[in-house]
């Protein structure tokens, strides 16, 4: 991934990093950047602010030894040349390589880590084959392969999931076969070894389904919905399986829906999309609360269940002699089956009883959007649902009723309730191609849309008539969008103690972590035994902005450019009051900082440095090298001067500049998440003209 250049670290002309996608032979199909929208989508640092910050860091005077304590170091601020548009970021389609599959439908398609992504199972959707074939795309090479695979192999599959588990397993649930029988086992493929087991399971297994929707949640697999039984009725429980001991939970009832999405977050479920009862698509959201519920924080305590026996109780035979030739194949597992097949799978239909179920318990909530500017049209365009980081992402994909202009990327924070669109159609999508499948990675930094081109050319006649391919892939970097993953999140949630308040003892609080604790000496002069030992200052809290520029900057020999010579503070320049700092700090946190220092540059000597940027921005930029935050949390109000640094998005916007700058992009993350989920009408102009002075 492309990021920002420190000032001094690397030259301007410098390319930046291609994408995983971007520049490989045979991408012919890479997008085409187009100029910003209003919208917070980063780019690659101009030449014109990596010049100003190598100037900067190139300047040539180091302060005599004898010079006064007086002297201060101006260091340049924010650039207010013009620039032309910078280039946008827009995502790269890129052609695949290899044995390509062909554009199956419900086909699981999976990110597997090691830069792999595995589709397993679906049907033709000119042939209406069912397949169990395992491929792998190899995300470095943009090779696809045949997958050879072992073991317990499973039948052909299609309307599955495949959940990746503890990053080296996939966990196959339900699906339909051919014959329209709907499965409930369990099937794991060892991404290592390539091999397929099926667990023995206890419990009550839960009807057989496909389409369903299916999370990973601390060592437990949850099922949600789906469809099933011979007049395909719609299922509204929700059940789990234990993977530990690899025991069922009961089912209980929450909402009714398939080809929906399920997602666990802040201790609840949250289920939005997808097809109701009466078949329509839906813009419901649906969440049920799962703290403080023993039915899910416990393990099922159920007894054993035998699927061998209930099996022999079956009328009929789970495997025609029809399939019997398949003993002969190179590569069949101890199930009979071969790998990668297109032969049928016949199971003993499950116990399909509409047997009353109580409803789950804990709180169950719903909201359906209605309308509004920025809430996708789910009846419109095909919709791929993702979650990062506590937000769903809705991608509005081009179809045959909307074109690509008409699409979006929008997102709904699960916090609170609000959606937003990240991007327009033009911005993300390239006109001309369909996608079929939509993956992302465990840190929910990245996602990737598979698809072929819309073009007639690109269906092939092959043995079985008309044929099209997964060929190309395009690779989405949600962190331009402001997105922190689901490895970073901007505090941990707050525990409460599970003993009777009778029990209750009252301890000394803990520490807060490294920068909560060093918030308490931010910006603390030294006589207050706080061991602050250098001086940052800013503009005057009263100045003008034409002052930035003005009478406060002498440059020695009236030099027109200020990157000629050294520029220094004039002694009687109105400055903002001394924010009090620890030098360790600012090296250890600041790159720009650790290289003046090590160059014995003016502030090594004067001990002072004077940023011309707004004061709140300044001292907000300081508290962010001391706390890695950029908003002071409750617990940090009154602790040190750290409480109330910020909360204006102008000061936001100020630190987007700053994080440009000096090259820090975890503070461009902090700035552009924030920035993207409260931009409002009054902050709209300061926020836009602060982007373009961030290459934003």
């Amino acid at each position: 991934m492309a990021q920002p250049a420190t000032p001094a670290g690397s030259s301007a002309s410098t390319p930046a990093a291609q994408s995983l996608f971007g520049g490989g032979s045979g991408s012919s199909n890479a997008g085409i950047p187009q100029p910003p929208a209003p919208g917070f989508v980063s780019s690659t640092p101009s030449s014109s602010s990596a010049s100003l910050a190598n100037d900067q860091s190139a300047s040539a005077g180091t302060a005599p030894s004898s010079a006064s304590s007086n002297n201060t170091f101006v260091m340049t601020n924010s650039p207010h040349k013009s620039r032309g548009l910078p280039d946008g970021y827009r995502p790269k389609v890129t052609r695949t390589l290899g044995n390509r599959p062909a554009c199956l439908v419900n086909a699981s398609v999976t990110y597997c880590g090691n830069n792999q992504i595995y589709a397993f199972g679906g049907f033709d959707q000119y042939t209406d084959e069912v397949y169990n074939h395992v491929l792998r795309l190899d995300l470095a090479s943009l090779q696809w392969s045949l997958v050879d695979n072992y073991g317990d192999i499973p039948g052909v599959r299609m309307g599955h999931t495949a959940t990746l588990y503890k990053g080296d397993r996939l966990l196959v649930f339900g699906g339909e076969n051919e014959h329209r029988t709907y499965l409930s086992d369990l099937i794991v493929f060892d991404l290592k070894t390539a091999h397929w087991t099926q667990p023995q399971c206890t419990g009550p297994i839960p009807k057989g389904r496909a389409r369903h929707a299916a999370i990973l949640h601390e060592d437990k697999l949850f099922i949600v919905g789906g469809i099933t039984g011979h007049d395909n009725y719609v299922l509204d429980d929700i059940c789990f399986l234990d993977l530990k001991t690899f025991t069922w939970s009961r089912s209980w009832r929450f909402v009714s829906r398939f080809d929906h999405s399920a997602y666990i977050w802040g201790d609840r479920v949250w289920v939005f999309g997808g097809l109701s009862e009466e078949m329509n698509r839906v813009s419901d959201l649906w969440w049920l609360d799962l703290k403080g519920n023993p039915a899910f924080e416990t393990p099922p305590q159920v007894g054993t269940f035998d699927r061998s026996s209930m099996a022999s109780r079956v009328s009929h035979s789970a495997r025609p002699s029809a399939f019997s030739s398949m003993a002969q194949s190179p590569v069949v597992g101890t199930s009979g089956y071969a790998a990668n097949s297109r032969t049928a799978q016949v199971n003993p239909p499950s116990f399909q009883l509409k047997s009353y179920a109580p409803m789950a318990p804990g709180t169950i909530s719903s909201l359906k959007f209605l309308s509004g500017p920025n809430v996708p049209e789910q009846g419109t365009g095909y919709h791929f649902h993702v979650y990062s980081s506590g937000t769903l992402l809705d991608f509005v994909t081009p179809a045959a009723t909307i074109a690509s202009k008409d699409c979006s990327l929008s997102a709904l924070d699960l916090n609170s309730l609000r959606w937003q669109k990240l991007a327009e159609g033009r911005e993300i999508f390239k006109a001309g191609y369909r996608w079929h499948y939509c993956t992302l990675n465990e840190d929910g930094t990245k996602a990737w849309l598979l698809g072929c081109p819309t073009d007639q050319g690109s269906i092939d006649l092959g043995n079985n008539g008309l044929e099209e391919y997964l060929m190309d892939i395009m690779e989405i970097d949600l962190r331009r969008y402001g997105f922190f993953g689901n490895t970073l999140t901007h505090q941990p949630r707050s525990t409460e103690m599970s003993q009777p308040s009778s029990r209750i003892r009252i301890v000394e609080q803990p520490s807060r972590g490294l920068g909560a604790d060093l918030a308490t000496l931010f910006n603390v002069p030294p006589e207050a035994g706080s061991g602050t030992d250098f001086v940052v200052t800013a503009l005057s809290p009263d100045c003008d902005d034409d002052d930035v520029l003005g009478s406060a900057l002498v440059r020695p020999g009236d030099h027109s450019m200020a990157g000629d010579e050294d520029t220094w503070l004039s002694p009687d320049a109105s400055t903002s009051p001394p924010i009090h700092v620890h030098r360790l700090i600012l090296q250890a946190r600041w790159p720009h900082f650790r290289r003046l220092w090590a160059s014995q540059m003016a502030e090594f000597h004067t001990r002072k440095m004077h940023i011309p940027e707004p004061y709140s921005v300044v001292r907000a930029f300081l508290y962010y090298l001391y706390t890695d935050r950029i908003d002071p949390s409750p617990e940090d109000e009154g602790a040190g001067d750290g409480g109330g640094t910020t909360t204006d998005l102008s000061d936001i916007a100020g630190l987007l500049v700053m994080s440009n700058i000096y090259g820090i992009p975890h503070l461009r993350l902090l700035c552009v998440n924030r920035l993207a989920k409260e931009l409002d009408v009054d902050h709209a102009c300061i926020i836009w003209y602060r982007a373009g002075l961030a290459d934003e």
